[in-house]
């Protein structure tokens, strides 16, 4: 009975995928009408279609008392990436426009008082104080205004502080040297594929977090699609470091 509940849970969530995001409304609209029916399970099906969460995570270094602020951070699940390494923090943030989502960051870290969640815009919100880390984990891709949520993640840095994204995209038909070329077909077709419910693939948010942050590590990879058993989406994790 458990495989049978989950597999229908994935047939709801398959077919509002179909469905595609609404388009005559706000962005918080979309968001929530788009999310609310998934939400429950949310994160039984992302975790296999996410790929590459835990690794950023792990990756980003802190300091004893550090403040960490994920933009975009939906359920809070990315929180529990951390794992022991929760004992080094003071405080996070978990931020997100989608109030069906945050409900479920809510719920999720109800028993943790470092964690605070707020529904808020990943373009617009600010901690009282610079911290010490941020990251949005698939999250650019959804944020129409995805330069904005770059330049007030990095805004909101303490000098030498770091920025961390994992996140969808495509390459340039020419890309920096150094950096992985996709063929046409892949520069098509998954940002067709997403497209449709609301996720932007291109290659200008890892150009522009390259540009402002030209001090970081950066891992190009593929990951596998639900029920597309052939098909390898491509993925990055960046981190990078605010000039001191």
């Amino acid at each position: 009975m458990p495989r049978l509940d989950a597999l229908r849970a994935d047939v709801g969530i398959l077919v509002q995928m179909l469905r595609g995001m609404p388009r005559d409304l706000t962005h918080a609209q979309r968001l929530e009408a788009f999310y609310a029916p998934q939400a429950a399970h949310y994160d039984a099906f992302r975790e296999r279609l996410l790929q590459g969460r835990r690794e950023l995570v792990e990756s980003l270094p802190l300091p004893d008392g550090a403040h960490v602020v994920e933009l975009g951070g939906g359920t809070g699940r990315n929180v529990e990436f951390f794992g022991e390494r929760m004992a080094r923090i003071a405080r996070v943030d978990v931020v997100d426009l989608c109030p069906a989502l945050v409900e479920q960051a809510r719920r999720r870290s109800a028993a943790d008082t470092r964690v605070h969640v707020s529904l808020a815009d990943a373009t617009t919100w600010r901690p009282e104080r610079p911290v010490d880390c941020v990251y949005l984990s698939y999250a650019l891709t959804m944020i129409p205004e995805w330069r904005a949520a770059i330049g007030n993640a990095v805004a909101m840095l303490k000098p030498g502080g770091t920025l961390g994204v994992v996140d969808f995209y495509v390459s340039e038909a020419r890309p920096a040297p150094g950096l992985v070329r996709h063929g046409p077909l892949t520069r098509r077709f998954w940002p067709a594929w997403f497209g449709h419910d609301g996720v932007k693939l291109s290659a200008e948010p890892l150009a522009e977090l390259r540009a402002q942050l030209p001090e970081h590590t950066l891992a190009e990879c593929r990951a596998s699609v639900p029920y597309l058993p052939l098909a390898r989406v491509p993925y990055y994790r960046f981190v990078g470091r605010k000039p001191a």
